[in-house]
């Protein structure tokens, strides 16, 4: 018997995150045959042509120039009131939605997803998201004694699948008082797939048939990579539609500086409460504030002062908006490329619109990256296929990609 002195709720737990794994071996390999001979396709983040982490000129030089006090000082448990003002304008844009709006700081995207299931769902209850869906969520549902459960994101035609949705948001609804459907759009992690604003008016119908039942939905927004996925107003058209809805539907933008802003390590996000009801949008602050200060108390000051910063010069922001879209761009021509040469050769691939990440349906996913090793290339293997960062692969290296994770796939008889 193994010694344990665990509480009965923490006993076995481990996790093995295959993205971290993954990346791991592609770093190994890079030393032992030399970088330029290893496809590194499994690091969420941005590199550049020569494969160096990127940061975006201008949010280094504000960041760097903020004084000794705003590098070290505590912040307010909910965020700098600056931080929470200038995060709402950056997740919105023009299209702020017409509701009652708060914002809560969160670290990172992971907290604000953290606070959502833990404050909106009881234990024993079931979180809802699609079946290509980031690790991460079942493992934060997993620690809070929530259960997890997908619909299938596509149809047979690879447009997004409504009556799949409809369907799973029914039968949660007969069991439980609050549903928490977790929606990650635009540029959706792992296979840049964005919602139309057609499919998010769909959603939205199902969200408000529901309502009519009288149970409590919550709507979370997981918009991480919105500052890469597409012309940034465009993008951000779907959040009107987040106005004049129900007062028993509450919806939760998760929005991260880790990717817009290119501060991956320095943990700053936010939740943004969306309600008709400003009672709810009250209660929405005052819990999610509560239970920062019960986990990480307050989180990081000086990004959030960089990100206040920049919204309130409009040179500033209009510099990182010129940085953003030519990564955006890049990231773009990489995606063109593997794209096209997929289609060349036959490989199937769910539909790519913009992000970091697209992915190959299949069966054997560990089997497939397994072969790619061969070939010195490093993919992450999902539950339903193979997940590739364009994000991270310069075109030289993307040229031949396709065909190779096709013959990988042939050898191991998918």
């Amino acid at each position: 018997m193994v010694m344990s002195l665990a509480a009965q709720h923490a006993k076995g737990k481990f996790a093995q995150d295959k993205i971290f794994g993954a990346n791991a071996a592609a770093v190994a390999a890079a030393a032992k045959y030399g970088k330029e001979n290893v496809v590194n396709a499994t690091i969420g983040a941005i590199l550049d042509e020569n494969e160096n982490l990127v940061c975006l000129p201008t949010v280094e030089k504000v960041y760097r120039s903020l004084a000794t006090n705003e590098l070290i000082a505590y912040a307010p448990i909910s965020g700098l009131p600056e931080y929470l003002e200038g995060v709402v304008t950056a997740a919105f844009g023009e299209s702020r939605p017409d509701a009652h709006i708060a914002a809560v700081a969160t670290a990172g995207g992971t907290g604000a997803i953290h606070h959502a299931i833990w404050n909106y769902q009881s234990e024993g209850d079931t979180v809802l998201c699609s079946d290509w869906f980031w690790g991460a969520y079942k493992v934060l549902c997993a620690d809070m004694h929530r259960n997890f459960t997908t619909y299938k994101m596509l149809d047979e035609n690879n447009k997004f699948n409504l009556p799949a949705l409809k369907e799973k948001v029914d039968e949660l609804l007969a069991k439980q008082d609050n549903l928490l459907y977790i929606l990650n759009t635009p540029a959706h992690n792992p296979t840049g797939y964005s919602l139309s604003e057609e499919d998010m008016d769909g959603v939205l119908g199902v969200l408000k048939e529901a309502a009519t039942t009288g149970k409590n939905i919550i709507l979370f927004l997981d918009v991480a990579y919105i500052d890469y996925a597409g012309e940034k107003e465009e993008v951000r058209k779907i959040f009107k539609k987040l106005g004049g809805l129900p007062a028993n539907i509450l919806t939760i933008v998760g929005y991260s500086m880790s990717k817009g802003f290119t501060l991956y390590g320095q943990r700053t996000g936010a939740m943004i409460g969306v309600s008709s009801s400003e009672e709810v949008i009250k209660e929405f602050a005052d819990i999610n504030q509560y239970t920062s200060r019960a986990t990480w108390s307050n989180i990081n000051r000086p990004a959030m002062r960089t990100l206040s910063v920049i919204y309130n010069d409009a040179d500033l922001l209009a510099a990182v908006c010129k940085e953003r879209d030519d990564y955006y761009q890049m990231i773009k021509a990489r995606a063109d490329i593997f794209t096209q040469e997929a289609k060349e050769c036959g490989l199937p691939m769910l539909p790519y619109v913009a992000g970091f990440f697209l992915s190959i349906p299949a069966k054997n996913p560990d089997a497939i990256c397994e072969k790619l090793h061969e070939e010195n290339i490093f993919a992450v293997p999902l539950a339903a296929g193979v997940r590739i960062a364009v994000c991270a692969v310069p075109q030289r290296k993307i040229k031949g990609m396709a065909a190779k994770v096709m013959a990988a796939m042939q050898s191991v008889g998918e």
